[in-house]
């Protein structure tokens, strides 16, 4: 017998994992399909999916940050509770820190059904599930039973209003953030960090230098490893491949503060030989092991993590040496969280900003804080990355830091991206300056693409180059670089090597290559600027004139609106795709505050690029999304940038 549409997906992300754009594309396009979708959005438990697996057709679940060993190890044990025909269990992402090479076997004899190692598009999941559930009856309608209770919330004592933490509410709040794990006695003595902080090589000075036109702009490879050896190793080779500043990336355990697995992986690692974490578990190795990382290398060095609670990873870094510290209340929440509720991350984020700006104002350290407005990393439009920076700033900057970095992920459409990084840079310094904060260093950063890479290397090798010259023409600051194994596999030494090689030649050819079209820079720049007024004037508006309280009150109104995001804080009504030229533009406005003008602008754009696709109706608008999103994964592009 066949049955058609109506049964019931249980679809979700695991564990630490944040990655919500495919799993977005994919819950409309099951939608659209006439499936009941039932979405749990990211970072569930095993026991999640298993609680409510006997009330499905298929249960979907999504891993990208390559632990799913980890999250899954129970799997088999679960799923032999229920009898034999239950639900099918489709299981995909990137599913180890590996190549992946393998991997499909194993996760099959765990009990999964189908597995889908790596990209894999809507259209295919359709047509499997289809095929699939050919004969299957539909699962009875339970609505209230599959229901998801709310997660319960990281609680983080503070104040979330834009003035200064007090003095006496500081020094309480320390004492319990030191006492989070066993390393942190060893940051107590702001006196002895100091000691050791002010000898370090400096992040501000090195951007300042930049910024003077005494040296050419940075370039900063991504690393995290383990093993505080290799950790070192790495950074050695780097610095001799002509890297300047550098940054680890820490693991997915501890950007849960999870310390205590950190530390078994760990364990682990040294006893097989093999990484079992993502990253560089820096909590765990302490400020000891900071520190001689810091004697070893002699170069600035961030921190760059997205973790929950930042504050002890803050404490422990500044105490080891590292003199930048990247993140935000906005942007390391909204695009990386399921349930961590504004005012708490804001919270949290302002213990961060007074320890930046107490080294300053005790011991005349200036450190940098650079926040992430790279989001959610696929089709971002620039005004959404601006406002963000510049809210973050604001915030920081109010708790007494002095030097801020903004930073932004390339679109690809280089007019958008040059006018995106020159906007942000001259808004930010107009109204830093105009609250009274002009001692303040402002710096760019450009984040090489970031979202899903073309497996083909040389196609990958000309993205990367190709991006050095986009990011020179902006005149930022500092270029995170890729390499040209991103869509194939965690990269390697050589891969990195690759990557920044590409990216130095790519900045020197910038210098015989000015931005073509100034007149289309400006045009894009003016309409940046009146999206991102509308943007902030709104937040302060719905403050009362309280920046952090404005930032609540903007994301629980939709008036800002990250799409793609996790968190049940974001409306999630906004949602975005590439123009018929390729720059990144609102397909749903949602709730933002624009005027009819930029409204009928970004309607005009997307009705054009509709007639060019041929999907007009609304129900296609998934399809619209995902090609962009995998555009370049799928190597369906003629060349990099996609506009010039």
């Amino acid at each position: 017998m066949r049955y058609e549409g109506s049964h019931t997906i249980l679809l979700g992300g695991i564990g630490g994992d944040s990655h919500s754009v495919g799993l977005n594309i994919l819950r409309q396009a099951l939608t659209m399909e006439g499936y009941r979708v039932t979405y749990l959005g990211t970072q569930n438990r095993l026991e999640d999916f298993v609680q409510r697996a006997p009330l499905c057709n298929v249960v979907m679940i999504s891993s990208m940050d390559g632990h799913a060993r980890h999250y899954l190890r129970r799997f088999p044990e679960l799923r032999s509770l229920y009898p034999a025909g239950g639900p099918l269990w489709y299981l995909g992402g990137n599913l180890d820190i590996g190549d992946g090479v393998g991997c499909e076997g194993e996760f099959r004899e765990m009990g999964f059904s189908r597995v889908f190692v790596k990209f894999v598009d809507a259209e295919r999941v359709l047509e499997v599930l289809s095929r699939d559930l050919h004969e299957v009856e539909p699962a009875a309608e339970c609505p209230v039973l599959l229901e998801q209770a709310p997660p319960v919330a990281l609680r983080v004592n503070g104040s979330s209003l834009e003035e200064k933490l007090p003095a006496e509410l500081f020094e309480r709040l320390r004492r319990e953030v030191l006492a989070h794990w066993k390393t942190g006695h060893r940051a107590a003595s702001l006196n002895d960090n100091a000691e050791f902080l002010g000898r370090q090589p400096s992040f501000a000075r090195a951007q300042r230098a930049v910024s003077a036109g005494s040296q050419p702009l940075l370039v900063q490879p991504r690393s995290g490893v383990p093993s505080l050896r290799e950790q070192i190793k790495l950074f050695k080779i780097f610095k001799g491949a002509g890297a300047r500043v550098l940054s680890y990336q820490v693991d997915s355990l501890t950007r849960n503060n999870n310390y205590a697995d950190a530390e078994a992986a760990i364990r682990e690692s040294c006893a097989t030989g093999v990484a079992t974490l993502n990253g560089f578990p820096v909590i765990n190795h302490g400020v000891p092991g900071l520190r001689r990382v810091m004697r070893e290398v002699r170069v600035p060095i961030q921190t760059r993590h997205s973790t929950r609670d930042p504050r002890l990873l803050a404490e422990i870094s500044y105490a080891g040496g590292v003199t930048s510290f990247e993140g935000g209340a906005i942007c390391y929440n909204i695009p990386y969280y399921k349930d961590y509720p504004l005012h708490e991350s804001i919270s949290a984020w302002q213990y961060v900003d007074r320890l930046t700006g107490l080294y300053y104002e005790k011991f005349d350290i200036i450190l940098d804080r650079e926040f992430f407005g790279t989001l959610t990393a696929a089709l971002i439009p620039p005004c959404l990355a601006i406002v963000t920076n510049i809210i973050e700033s604001i915030l920081a900057v109010r708790q007494g830091v002095r030097c801020v970095s903004l930073g932004y992920a390339e679109q690809g459409h280089r007019v958008q991206d040059i006018a995106a990084i020159r906007t942000m840079r001259q808004m930010a310094r107009e109204i830093l300056d105009n609250l009274g904060y002009k001692d303040v260093q402002v710096n760019t950063v450009f984040q090489q693409y970031m979202a899903a890479f073309p497996p083909d290397r040389q196609k990958a090798a000309d993205l990367i180059y190709n991006s050095a010259v986009t990011a020179a023409q902006t005149g930022v600051t500092r270029v995170i670089t890729k390499t040209p194994a991103e869509a194939v596999s965690i990269p390697r030494l050589e891969d990195n090597l690759h990557g920044i090689e590409l990216t130095l030649r790519g900045i020197a050819a910038a210098a015989s290559q000015p931005p073509s079209d100034e007149g289309r820079i400006a045009a894009e720049s003016e309409l940046i600027r009146r999206e991102v007024s509308a943007l902030l004037e709104q937040t302060v508006y719905g403050g009362g004139g309280d920046l952090a309280q404005g930032v609540v009150d903007s994301f629980r109104r939709g008036s800002i609106d990250i799409p793609f995001s996790p968190s049940v804080h974001n409306r999630g009504e906004v949602m975005t795709a590439r123009d018929a030229e390729g720059a990144v533009r609102f397909l749903a406005l949602g709730r933002l505050p624009f005027d009819g003008e930029l409204r009928q602008f970004h309607r005009e754009k997307m009705q054009e690029r509709r007639r060019v696709e041929g999907l007009y109706s609304s129900k296609q608008s998934y399809r619209l999304v995902e090609r962009d999103v995998l555009q370049i994964a799928r190597e369906q592009y003629q060349g990099w940038p996609l506009f010039r």
